[in-house]
C-alpha cells in the first residue's frame, strides 16, 4: 500500500455516523446542550474552588483538578463530532488526530490518578484528623497534585512518542474521534511493541489507583465501625460517598465500552456511542456528584445563589 506522508498534508477519514434522515440537526443540537452543561457545571465547580475562602483547603485544591480533566476531555472530543455531524466532512489532519488522541488518554488516566490523590486525603483527614494539618501541608499537596499529573503525562507520551514513528498506510480511521487503538490500526508496520506499551501503561494505571484507593478506604471503612462518634461517620459518607460514586461511573462505563468492542454482534454504530459515553458521562456527573454528596460544596453554592436572587 502507498504509505501517507507525515505532516500537516496528511489526511484522515472518520467513519461517520449512520443518521436517519432530519435527524443531523436535532443531534447536534443535543450534543451542543449536552457540551455546554459539562462546560457550565466544571466552571462552576472550578470557580468556586477559586473565588471562595472556606474551600481553600488541601480536599478542595485536590479535587480542582477533576473537573480540569473533564473539561480537557469533554472538549477534546465532542466540538470535532459534532463539526462533522454537521459540515459531513469527517477529515481530520494527522498531528491534530493525534493530538486529539494524547488529550483524550491524558483525560482517562487523569480521572484515574485524581481519584486516587482524593482518595488519601480523605484517608488522612478521616484517619488521621489531629494530624492532618501537619501531613497535608501545602508543600504535599503540590507535590500530589503534581504526581498525579506528571506521572498521567508520561505514560501517555511514551505510548504516543512510538505512535508516531510508525509507517501509516491506510486513511480511515474507523471511529468518530481519534484515539490510539484506531490510530495503529492505520499502521503497516508491527505494533507489538505498542500493544505492550499501551497494556503496561492501563495496568500500571488501574494498580496505581485501585491500590491506594482501596487502602484508603478499607482503612476509612474500619475507622468508621470502630469509632463512637457520629461526627466522623458523617464526614465519611459525605466526602467518600461521592469519590466512589464518581468512580464507580467511570469503570462502569469504561468496561461497557471495553466490552462493547470485544463482542462481534455488538454493532459498530452502538460501539461509537459508547466509545463517546467515557467522555461525556463523567464530565457531567462528577460536578452534580460532588455537588449533592459534599456538603461544603453544597452549602457554598446555595448560598452564593441565594445572594445572587437576594441582589436581582
Amino acid at each position: 500500500m502507498e504509505n501517507i506522508s507525515f505532516g500537516f498534508s496528511s489526511k484522515l477519514t472518520l467513519d461517520p455516523f449512520i443518521i436517519p434522515p432530519g435527524g443531523k440537526y436535532p443531534i447536534f443540537f443535543l450534543g451542543i446542550v449536552i457540551y455546554f452543561c459539562g462546560i457550565f457545571f466544571n466552571l462552576t465547580l472550578l470557580t468556586l474552588i477559586i473565588l471562595k475562602r472556606n474551600l481553600h483547603k488541601p480536599m478542595y485544591f485536590i479535587l480542582f483538578s477533576l473537573p480540569l480533566n473533564d473539561l480537557i476531555g469533554i472538549t477534546a472530543m465532542l466540538p470535532k463530532v459534532l463539526s462533522d455531524i454537521v459540515t459531513e466532512t469527517h477529515v481530520v489532519y494527522y498531528p491534530l488526530c493525534v493530538l486529539q488522541a494524547f488529550f483524550l488518554h491524558m483525560y482517562g488516566g487523569g480521572v484515574l490518578f485524581i481519584l486516587a490523590a482524593m482518595s488519601f486525603d480523605r484517608y488522612a483527614a478521616i484517619c488521621m484528623p489531629l494530624r492532618y494539618s501537619a501531613i497535608m501541608t501545602p508543600r504535599v499537596v503540590i507535590c500530589i497534585i503534581s504526581l498525579a499529573w506528571g506521572l498521567d503525562f508520561v505514560l501517555i507520551v511514551s505510548l504516543f512518542s512510538l505512535q508516531i514513528k510508525l509507517p501509516i498506510c491506510k486513511s480511515v480511521i474507523m471511529n468518530v474521534f481519534c484515539d490510539n487503538p484506531s490510530l495503529l490500526k492505520l499502521t503497516c508496520g508491527s505494533t507489538a511493541i505498542n500493544n505492550i506499551i499501551g497494556l503496561f501503561n492501563t495496568t500500571v494505571m488501574q494498580l496505581v489507583s485501585v491500590s491506594v484507593q482501596a487502602f484508603s478506604y478499607v482503612k476509612i471503612l474500619i475507622t468508621c465501625v470502630i469509632s463512637r462518634r457520629s461526627e466522623t461517620k458523617m464526614k465519611a459518607v459525605n466526602t467518600c460517598v461521592a469519590q466512589l460514586v464518581i468512580l464507580i461511573i467511570f469503570e462502569f462505563v469504561g468496561t461497557f465500552t471495553i466490552l462493547s468492542h470485544r463482542f462481534e454482534n455488538v454493532s459498530a454504530e452502538l460501539q461509537k456511542i459508547m466509545g463517546m459515553l467515557i467522555f461525556l458521562i463523567p464530565p457531567l456527573m462528577n460536578p452534580l456528584v460532588y455537588g449533592l454528596y459534599t456538603s461544603e460544596v453544597r452549602n457554598t453554592l446555595l448560598r452564593v445563589l441565594k445572594k445572587s436572587t437576594v441582589s436581582v
